[in-house]
């Protein structure tokens, strides 16, 4: 199959023209990049999204591995001299891989079976002449083929090997096994129940010691809950159908009269279903559901890291962070509005020490000295015990915000090759802290730091597969640094080879360069990097800010190649593009027809004309502080019936995970999340939305904690905006202006 068939077949899926399949996959092949394509090539594409290019992207890939399989296919039965022109139209009209390899199945090399043997002994011509169901005397027949030298000493094993043979003939047959498979998603069932003897001991998989439930309605989260207590060895699964069911159907395909040759096909039905079909079809449909369930799964975890490096940042402003703890005290750092580390220290507020005095003096200190802004808490041990700290001290002015911080991965990042690069001289606990810090800043630069697996916010990601896994993730964090955009002279490498083109090699030497250059004053600059061609170039320049570059548009989403457009523009209005860009008035007398080219369109041109308005804006929503309820702190101030603020920390297929404040989420059920019904939780709530929810109900002993939103438990608006809500308790914005004069208070209170 021709690539251009392949265009036609995508297009058809996806809806769109053939020539915007092949526009994307053109691109693709010569090494652009996604973000790249759906941003800057949209004349090109026909203004297709970053979803259907990817989606383009993949198809493409999963049809030429298609294609080569096929190519295999044919050149391996060709090799044999089997391959006939009915055979070879077959294979060339197969749209699956199953398809293609049922078919390939009767040719395909394989290890001794019963059959083999069975052909060994000569018995093939007795089978075939069975499968053709002519009224004649068996026995007569089969003594024909009675061989002592050949181990076939009577009749009934010569009949016995014909239907070995019939047996493998009819389990390779690749209509039979596509009836099979239609069957077992219809009617299969999947079973569990636990290994006799390991009750106590597999007592998390205690839902599935005796389950069962049609295999195709299976959630993806139950299957793969299933397979793991399978793995672990305290469930026994089974894929089940009716057995009776199975035959019926083949026997339809297979038997045609009734006479002893359609009593022997049938025998060799039963058994070849039971010894070859049977399994095989199962272990498929292990596979399939297995695949599904990943699918879903996979996109369950991307989604919610969507949303989690979407985060509203603080913004570059100076803070304290503190990673609590109370044996071992609180470490504090400070930083600056870069997330440069200033100053660091460790505080004992809490049991045993209780310095509680020396703490506050410490806080308000380095607050005063650094003129902090906002003060960072991670939300692991001792964090709302410290958050009670903090607000305790009278003289720290109200209005710099106290704010709890996700430590989701920050062990990891502390312990990793990146934070010892970042602070050689530090112990984890300042690596801790200070990435506390950052996360509160922007979450998207820190967040980038980690692999995304250890961020947890998916379901079952150990059992999913693991590289499906990882290049989803990897393609949702690329598209998340591309979105938003990336400041060149402040960002880190990993953050910089995230952006489209550019890589952990190259990000490198961006930094590289810009340590032993200093600040990158142009766009162009970039083309002085070591390994930075003019195709890289293409690829990334316009996803990297320079805030105070040379050019007014190297601070915007402007490619550098479109820059000629917005000068001529000025030039047009007898102004410069500074006066463009704080003039609205001036904007309005642009006609866009009027530089339509070849190469830039109107899509383009209403992009350029955006960026205009606001260059180099930043998509994500503004931030708002979230406060816990200050009367609740642990799972044991929990009673039914209380309404609480909460932070939505984990969406998975069956509901939600909400953290109240007690250092131990809380599940709001799917059926708990809306009073309609609801299909998709995503569709409710997002990873860091700020929700209020009703406790049902609280097990201190087994630390499980039911949420509702029913009622008015209505959500307030998402991280991305994808959920908008309503409620009358709005949580307070953050003000600056508020803010400075406020620790100018702190500063001359703490002079005195």
């Amino acid at each position: 199959m021709t690539d251009t068939s392949l265009f036609f077949k995508i297009a058809a899926e996806l809806k769109i023209d053939a020539k915007q399949v092949k526009s994307t996959v053109e691109l693709l092949d010569e090494g652009a990049t996604v973000p790249f394509i759906s941003r800057y090539r949209k004349e090109v594409t026909g203004s297709l999204d970053e979803v259907q290019v990817m989606t383009i992207k993949n198809e493409i890939e999963r049809l030429r591995q298609l294609e080569q399989r096929r190519e295999a296919i044919l050149k391996s039965i060709e090799g044999q001299g089997k391959l006939t022109e009915e055979l070879s139209d077959k294979i060339l009209a197969a749209e699956t891989l199953s398809t293609l390899e049922d078919l390939y199945l009767p040719y395909k090399p394989k290890r001794r079976t019963k059959a083999t043997a069975a052909r060994e002994k000569g018995l093939e011509p007795l089978a075939q002449l069975i499968l053709a169901q002519e009224t004649i005397e068996l026995f007569p027949e089969a003594l024909k083929f009675v061989n002592k030298e050949l181990g076939v000493e009577h009749p009934d094993d010569a009949l016995a090997g014909a239907r070995d043979i019939i047996a493998e003939i009819i389990s390779e047959d690749a209509v039979v096994r596509e009836g099979m498979r239609v069957l077992f998603k219809k009617s299969a069932i999947i079973k569990t129940k636990v290994i006799r003897g390991k009750e106590e001991e597999g007592q998390k998989f205690e839902d599935y010691f005796e389950w069962e439930e049609p295999l195709m309605s299976c959630p993806s989260h139950r299957m793969l809950a299933m397979r793991r207590g399978e793995k672990e060895d305290f469930l026994i699964l089974d894929i089940i159908i009716d057995d009776e069911l199975a035959h019926e159907q083949i026997k339809k395909q297979f038997i045609k009269t009734r006479n002893e040759c359609a009593e022997q096909i049938s025998l060799a039905i039963e058994d070849g279903y039971k010894r070859l079909l049977q399994p095989s079809i199962e272990a498929e449909m292990r596979l399939f559901t297995k695949q599904i369930a990943d699918e879903k799964a996979i996109q369950v975890f991307a989604d919610n890291l969507r949303e989690l490096l979407l985060a509203s940042p603080l913004g570059q402003k100076s803070i304290l962070a503190i990673d609590p703890g109370f044996r071992t005290g609180c470490k504090v750092v400070a930083l600056d509005a870069q997330g440069k580390l200033l100053e660091e220290t460790v505080i004992y507020p809490h049991e045993p020490q209780r310095r509680v005095m020396d703490s506050q003096h410490v806080v308000m200190a380095l607050c005063a000295k650094h003129e902090l802004e906002a003060i960072a808490i991670g939300n692991g041990t001792a964090s709302r015990e410290t958050e009670q700290f903090i607000r305790s001290i009278e003289i720290l002015p109200k209005t710099i915000p106290v704010i709890m911080v996700s430590e989701a991965g920050a062990s990891i990042y502390s312990a990793s090759d990146v934070a010892r690069e970042e602070f050689p001289e530090y112990d984890l606990t300042v690596r801790g802290a200070v990435s506390i810090g950052r996360r509160l800043a922007d979450p998207l630069a820190e967040l980038v730091k980690l692999d995304a697996k250890s961020i947890g916010v998916g379901q079952y990601q150990h059992d999913v597969d693991q590289v499906a896994l990882k290049n989803k993730l990897d393609s949702v964090v690329m598209s998340c640094v591309n979105g938003v955009g990336v400041e060149l002279n402040t960002a880190s490498k990993q953050l910089l080879s995230y952006v489209s083109g550019i890589g952990e090699g190259l990000a490198k030497n961006i930094v590289d360069y810009r340590n032993e250059h200093g600040a990158f004053k142009s766009r162009k600059d970039l083309l002085k990097v070591n390994r930075m061609g003019d195709k890289v170039f293409e690829q990334c320049s316009g996803f990297l800010r320079i805030r105070d570059g040379i050019h007014p548009l190297d601070k915007s989403a402007v490619h550098p190649e479109a820059y000629h457009i917005v000068e001529k523009m000025a030039s047009d209005l007898n102004c410069s593009i500074d006066d463009l860009i704080n003039d609205k008035d001036l904007r309005k007398k642009i006609n866009l027809m009027s530089y339509v080219t070849d190469a830039i369109g109107l899509p383009t041109l209403k992009d350029i004309m955006s960026e205009l308005e606001k260059p180099g804006r930043d998509p994500r929503k503004s931030f708002e502080v979230f406060s816990f309820d200050e009367h609740v702190h642990s799972i044991e101030d929990l009673r039914e019936g209380m309404r609480l603020p909460g932070i939505v920390t984990n969406v998975t297929n069956f509901g939600a995970f909400v953290d109240v404040g007690v250092h131990q989420d809380g599940l709001v059920h799917i059926s708990q999340l809306s009073d309609t019904f609801v299909d998709d939780p995503n569709m409710i709530v997002k990873v860091g939305q700020q929700v209020w929810v009703n406790v049902t109900e609280c097990d201190v002993k087994r630390k499980r904690i039911a949420l509702s939103m029913k009622g008015d438990g209505t959500v307030k608006q998402s991280s991305s905006g994808s959920k908008q809500t309503s409620k009358n308790e709005e949580v307070a914005s953050y003000d600056p202006n508020d803010m400075m004069s406020a620790l100018a208070a702190l500063k001359g209170k703490f002079k005195k």
